[in-house]
């Protein structure tokens, strides 16, 4: 069965999972409604099916990888070949080569050599694939060690003239300075100099999943609530507000209370989600995303709107996300579950709201001493992330103001 076929099963199956969810969940609201104790066994049913539901998800929102050498040249096959002979046996001549050529692919000096591209574009792919928040957001590479861009918040003025009229002056914008805290994220995979001797051991697809495994973890971490510290600073950071958008210094996000410490109002538990819907200015919410951990995902499942339909709606293709309220539904588990004044839900255009910035690169170098008989990669990397519009996004303050 081929990639293809694996998904389009996938899918089907999620269908039926989905179906037999909602005739469940409803028994059990209808029980509730009566009066009727629900029994354990129920519950654990129900928990069971939004597992699989969850998991499902996973498989049919994620298209497989393509293939391909995506046009590599000749200097690209020649580092790549020069870096699997120092992976598999600490050969380094080939790699200095290449560099006295000055293809500028690291030295040992500057702590490692640069992975060849095949191996960069691998865990780039793999981290769009693994990380919550990346795919979303607006990702930016540069070379050196800082990123500064401005952003206009306002203070210009416009206006309507006719052909002969006089064109007054107008106000001067005011900008702000965008600088994402940087951090370098490392990895330390190790295999055994056995299968590196290995020839069917594919030491390029190895460190690819190990470090992309390992360097998706850190960033979905950090671009949620990195505290910017030697990390990015993350979303959830930053100073929040109930001001409306002109109301609030740049910067600062907006949040709307649910009304009740640490849960949704109990009597019209939705009215909070279509209010945040509604906040987002129309240009942030067309391309608007939901953004929270599976738990809340879970429990977002079973809700219902006034008119008794589900505000949670099933994926209705292989690729595409399942919605609330019509809108894309993604999962950050570094999230924080529902407590007392939490921000457990973000909205919003998350591609103008949060910069990701990449240091061009992945430096490893290669140790074969620290813990014989394994060798060790150590991979370093330097990323920064930070809010650079706060109007974009909206959170959901789980208190009472």
């Amino acid at each position: 069965m081929n990639a293809y076929e694996e998904i389009k099963s996938a899918f089907e199956e999620y269908r039926r999972a989905v179906e037999s969810y909602k005739a469940e969940n409803d028994a059990r609201l209808e029980a509730m409604a009566k009066g009727q104790a629900v029994d354990g066994l129920s519950r654990d049913k129900i928990a069971r099916m939004e597992e699989d539901i969850a998991r499902l998800e996973t498989v049919i929102s994620r298209p497989a990888l393509g293939g391909g050498d995506g046009g590599v040249n000749d200097n690209d096959a020649r580092h790549a070949k020069a870096f699997e002979d120092y992976a598999r046996k600490g050969d380094e001549r080939g790699l200095l080569g290449l560099e006295g050529k000055a293809l500028s692919v690291g030295s040992p000096a500057d702590g490692g050599y640069a992975l060849p591209l095949a191996i960069d574009g691998q865990i780039e792919r793999l981290l769009n694939e693994a990380t919550d928040l990346r795919p979303l957001a607006t990702v930016r590479q540069i070379s050196g060690g800082e990123f500064r861009r401005l952003a206009a918040i306002g203070g210009g003025a416009s206006g309507w003239v006719g052909e002969t009229d006089a064109r007054p002056e107008t106000a001067s914008p005011q900008f702000a300075e965008i600088v994402p805290a940087m951090g370098e994220i490392y990895a330390n995979p190790r295999a055994t100099q056995q299968s590196l001797d290995d020839l069917s051991f594919d030491v390029t697809a190895f460190l690819a999943e190990e470090i992309a495994a390992e360097f998706a973890l850190r960033e979905s971490e950090a671009f949620i609530a990195g505290d910017g510290i030697n990390k990015p600073k993350g979303l959830i950071a930053y100073p929040v507000s109930a001001g409306d958008d002109d109301a609030r210094p740049f910067g600062t996000l907006q949040y709307l209370a649910t009304g009740t410490d640490g849960n949704f109002d109990v009597a019209d538990p939705a009215d909070v989600l279509i209010d945040l819907v509604y906040a987002l200015k129309p240009a942030y919410r067309r391309n608007a995303h939901w953004l929270m951990n599976a738990n809340l995902t879970a429990t977002l499942r079973r809700m219902k709107d006034g008119q008794g339909r589900y505000l949670w709606e099933p994926s209705l293709a292989p690729g595409t996300p399942a919605t609330l309220l019509g809108y894309p539904l993604g999962e950050a588990a570094a999230m924080p579950d529902i407590a007392s004044d939490s921000l457990s839900i973000a909205f919003g255009d998350f591609r103008r709201a949060y910069l990701i910035v990449d240091r061009t690169g992945i430096r490893t170098l290669r140790d074969p001493y620290s813990a014989k008989p394994y060798v060790h990669f150590y991979a370093t990397k330097r990323v920064g992330g930070a809010v650079q519009n706060s109007d974009a996004v909206k959170l959901v303050k789980f208190g009472l103001s």
